[in-house]
This record gives C-alpha cells, sequence and structure tokens, in this order.
C-alpha cells in the first residue's frame, strides 16, 4: 500500500461535501496531495472509522487479487460499510479485473460498493454494468477548474501532479546539505533534556534551522532512546508545522545519517493526517536502513490505516 490515511486528516480547514463524480474526483487528489496515476483509490464513505487509501494498480490481472486483500484487511478492521472505489489507468483489462474483484470481494464480505469508476486523461467511466452511457462514452471532467481546487488554494493545500513529484520534495539537496556537512565535524549529539526544547524552537521558527542544529540534531537521533525524543511529546495540533522542520532535515542531512530523520518525518507526516508524504519519508528512511524500527511502524500506521486521531489515547494511556 503506497499512501493510507482517514479520509477526514484532510489539512484543509474548510469542509468539502462530495455529491457527484465529479466532486469526488476533485476531492482525491486534494486529500492525497497528488494527482494520482495507475492506482487504484478506495474512499471510505460510511463506517466506524472511515478512511481513503490509495495502492498502485497492478499491471497484471494475476496481481489484482493482492491488491484487493491489502485493501479489505483495513476496512474490515475498521468496520467500513459504505465504499467507492476509482480505479486510475488507461489499460480496461486490468482496471475491469480490478473493478470486478473489488467489487464482489466487498460485496461478500457485506461492504456496500456505491460505484467504482475507471478515470483516465479527465474522462471517468463507470465499470459496473448498469450505469448508463458513461460506461462506454464516457464523461469529461476538469479537476483543475472545480470549485474544491480553487477552496484547496485559499486554504493553503498544495497538491503536486504526481506521487513522484511529492517524493522528489525530500530529495538530497546537496548544496543545502554541504554546511550541515561541514558542521558535523565539530559538533556533539544534544542531552535527551535539550532535543525537545531544540526541536520546538525551530519548528516554529520562520526561517530553516542553522548547519550546527541540524548536524547535531541528526547525530543526536541515531541513537534509538534519542531519537524516541524527537516525536514521542508530539501533538496533532502542532504536527504541520513540525511536517515543515523534518522536511527540511530530511533533505540537508548527508545520506549516512538520513534514516532516522526520514522516519521521524514519516510519523509527523502521518499524525497530520498527510499519509502519502508519509509514505514517501518511509521509503526514504529504508533507502538508507531497511531495517529501521521506526519506519517499520509508522509503516504499519499505514498499511492498517490507522487514525491520526488515537494517537492521543496513546500518548496518555500511562497518564495517572
Amino acid at each position: 500500500m503506497t499512501t493510507s490515511q482517514p479520509a477526514r486528516s484532510t489539512a484543509l480547514a474548510t469542509k468539502m461535501v462530495a455529491t457527484c463524480p465529479e466532486d469526488l474526483l476533485a476531492f482525491i487528489p486534494i486529500a492525497l496531495g497528488f494527482a494520482p496515476a495507475h492506482s487504484v483509490v478506495l474512499v471510505g464513505v460510511r463506517g466506524a472509522q472511515p478512511f481513503h487509501a490509495r495502492l498502485d494498480l497492478p499491471d497484471e490481472e494475476d496481481d489484482v487479487d493482492d491488491v484487493v486483500e491489502a485493501l479489505l484487511r483495513p476496512a474490515l478492521k475498521h468496520a467500513i460499510d459504505q465504499v467507492i472505489f476509482v480505479i486510475y489507468d488507461d489499460d480496461t483489462a486490468v482496471a475491469d479485473e480490478a473493478a470486478w474483484a473489488l467489487h464482489e470481494t466487498f460485496t461478500q464480505a457485506r461492504i456496500e460498493v456505491i460505484e467504482v469508476l475507471r478515470v483516465h486523461e479527465h474522462r471517468y467511466f463507470a465499470v459496473l454494468p448498469g450505469r448508463g452511457p458513461s460506461a462506454y462514452r464516457g464523461t469529461a471532467f476538469q479537476p483543475d477548474h472545480h470549485r474544491f481546487a480553487a477552496q484547496s488554494v485559499f486554504g493553503g493545500k498544495v497538491t503536486l501532479g504526481s506521487r513522484e513529484e511529492l517524493a522528489s520534495t525530500l530529495d538530497h539537496d546537496p548544496a543545502a546539505a554541504s554546511a550541515v556537512v561541514a558542521a558535523l565535524d565539530d559538533c556533539t549529539a544534544y542531552p535527551a533534556a535539550q532535543i525537545r526544547a531544540v526541536i520546538t524552537e525551530h519548528s516554529a521558527a520562520e526561517r530553516p534551522a542553522p548547519p550546527e542544529v541540524i548536524a547535531a540534531l541528526a547525530l543526536s537521533i541515531t541513537d534509538p532512546m534519542l531519537r524516541d525524543e524527537a516525536w514521542g511529546w508530539l501533538t496533532r495540533a502542532s504536527a504541520h508545522e513540525h511536517v515543515v522542520f523534518w522536511s527540511d532535515v530530511v533533505r540537508r542531512v548527508p545520506e549516512e545519517l538520513v534514516a532516522a530523520p526520514a522516519a521521524v518525518l514519516g510519523f509527523v507526516a502521518w499524525l497530520a493526517g498527510e499519509g502519502a508524504l508519509a509514505w514517501c519519508a518511509v521509503e526514504r528512511a529504508r533507502a538508507a536502513d531497511p531495517g529501521h524500527s521506526l519506519a517499520r511502524l509508522v509503516d504499519e500506521l499505514l498499511t492498517s490505516a490507522t487514525s491520526p486521531e488515537v494517537w492521543q489515547v496513546v500518548a496518555h494511556s500511562d497518564t495517572p
């Protein structure tokens, strides 16, 4: 699963209510943070804990069952009653196989499939039978011109052109990293008691943290015990500013130190409801350290579509 997050966890302050396919198709890229391609998107409409999720569409029809199972598990876990599926692809054979398999499996699991749509080049097609002319001719739509797009821009939500473009926002920046690399020669790790204060100060600042701060922090959180001091106290209310801070850290640290900051970013992005970015951060961490424990934890949170709302309960579970 390449991205999963609660449907209500968007960073937008304005509520969006979809009442037609065009509304839904305009909402999905905003909710994900990028325009999906070669993808299956599940939108939970009703249930104990509705969520949305995106997976890569397989290249072969024989691999469709893996996608169906990966979506069904969290749907059952969170007691979803109704879903809509949107398949982004021009390959009707794989798309149709996915549509029928999703409809059949979810229906057998007593989850109502309200609609299955296939999208290609700003046209959507009703895949299941009995859905009218759009099943054959398709219906044109323009998500960039939709009112949701205007609301998104006004609310400060950025929607990128692809998942690859989103992932590239975490690419190593050699120019910005050079000063951090130089600072590593003279820095020492922060003590545990200082890590939270440093992160809080620079997350709230309007400018990037100085190279010596990034260097000392990156060095500190190579120790798992010190790393936990970087995220265990966070709240959903402050998560978005921490996403900005840790994204900057990931871009500026040398590759040999990127695993821990990327894993922390993954957790912070999950907490902020930015599931797609969280997955990109997890992949960045695992590219440097395949067995990284915090990256594995965030992977589990995303794969299971665990809502960030549970964090307040978990974080305060030891409080008398």
